[in-house]
């Protein structure tokens, strides 16, 4: 594959993975709407770059991605687009059903038709690749783990509305024959995160000298990925997966939300002490829970192991600290996302 159509491609992974890809020589055509999460300056080594053609815009818009896929003519097109915080959804769930499912779906008639009337080598070769979640899956108890056979069972309008559009992607290549691949990844973190998400938030409030909010009794337990494997991870798929199929991704490091706050702590005094020698766990203060809150995930990503040959690079230690050098080193870009709209307060309470 030479050229991609790249949705979302100024979020978090979308980002991430636009930087790589244009990185090793692939032409990228990045469309993004540019709500809150998406962020032109993570793209900004990308300025001016002759395989970067970043186009502000939805994915809902059909005569624009129409557009889009006739004048650039690209070989895949790779799903990031997607409103994809749990706690925003609880407060404002219409969002997630205009973007996820409503966008999703004229995403795929799009490209259903774009590759309908591609040429022979063309269209054998073209992917639609939907990038989503393991929250699908629901909440696991105490053992076990997600497989691409568990059944669905999401318990959040942001879980609800992702699960509705990987079934719409599925039923566009049971019935039109697009051939689609399916990604359902555990929680990512890394370079680039919007600071409402957990990690970039106690990041920033921890440095801030500010309380670390923690739902409930903190022992929900979430698999942490290090965004560079997810995005290596997604290459390979895009490359060697097999049409139709879904593969998990996971980063094969469960940890309770307080371990992860509580590395933070860790990492952040070692780098930054606090004044007298505090530490920063003694800013830890626990708080009601978010409604619904799902209490475990885990992801069994064999088959992606077996099938493809991958496997996550780091470990959980080292990728959080690679994540806090990271933040602690680009304090400026975090600064302008913090824009007014988002000041890490509370969200999601029902």
């Amino acid at each position: 594959m030479t050229t991609l159509l790249v949705t979302g491609g100024a979020g978090f992974i979308g980002g991430n993975f636009v930087l790589r890809a244009v990185a090793d020589g692939l032409t990228v055509v990045n469309l993004d709407k540019l709500t809150y999460a998406g962020n032109r300056d993570t793209l900004a080594s990308l300025a001016d770059h002759p395989r970067h053609i970043f186009v502000q815009g939805d994915i809902g818009d059909r005569a624009l991605v129409a557009s889009l896929l006739a004048t650039h003519k690209p070989d895949a097109v790779v799903n990031f687009a997607a409103e994809s915080h749990v706690d925003r959804s609880i407060d404002g769930p219409d969002a997630f059903i205009q973007t996820n499912v409503v966008g999703t779906l004229a995403l795929l008639e799009s490209a259903r038709d774009y590759w309908k009337a591609l040429p022979g080598a063309a269209r054998d070769g073209f992917r639609f690749l939907h990038v989503s979640t393991d929250e699908v899956y629901g909440s696991l108890g105490a053992t076990g783990k997600f497989t691409e056979a568990t059944p669905y069972a999401p318990n959040s309008p942001y879980s609800a509305s992702k699960a509705a559009s990987d079934h719409l992607v599925r039923a566009f290549h049971h019935t039109y024959g697009l051939p689609v691949l399916t990604t359902n990844c555990s929680n990512n973190y890394g370079p680039y995160q919007f600071p409402e998400k957990l990690i970039p938030l106690v990041i920033a409030r921890a440095l801030a000298g500010e309380a670390l909010p923690v739902y409930g009794d903190g022992r929900n337990i979430r698999d942490w990925l290090y965004v560079g494997d997810h995005v290596s991870a997604i290459r390979r798929v895009l490359d060697a997966g097999v049409v139709g199929e879904t593969y998990n991704v996971g980063g094969d490091s469960e940890r309770e939300n307080i371990q992860v706050v509580k590395t933070v702590c860790g990492l952040l005094d070692a780098r930054r002490p606090l004044p007298g020698g505090r530490k920063r766990e003694a800013l830890i203060e626990f708080v009601k829970d978010r409604p619904g809150h799902d209490r475990r995930y885990a992801i069994d990503a064999s088959k992606l192991q077996r099938a493809l040959g991958w496997r996550p690079t780091l470990s959980f230690e080292e990728g959080m600290a690679r994540t806090v050098d990271w933040y602690l080193a680009n304090q400026p870009w975090v600064q302008r996302v913090l824009d007014g709209s988002y000041r890490m307060q509370r969200l999601g309470q029902g």
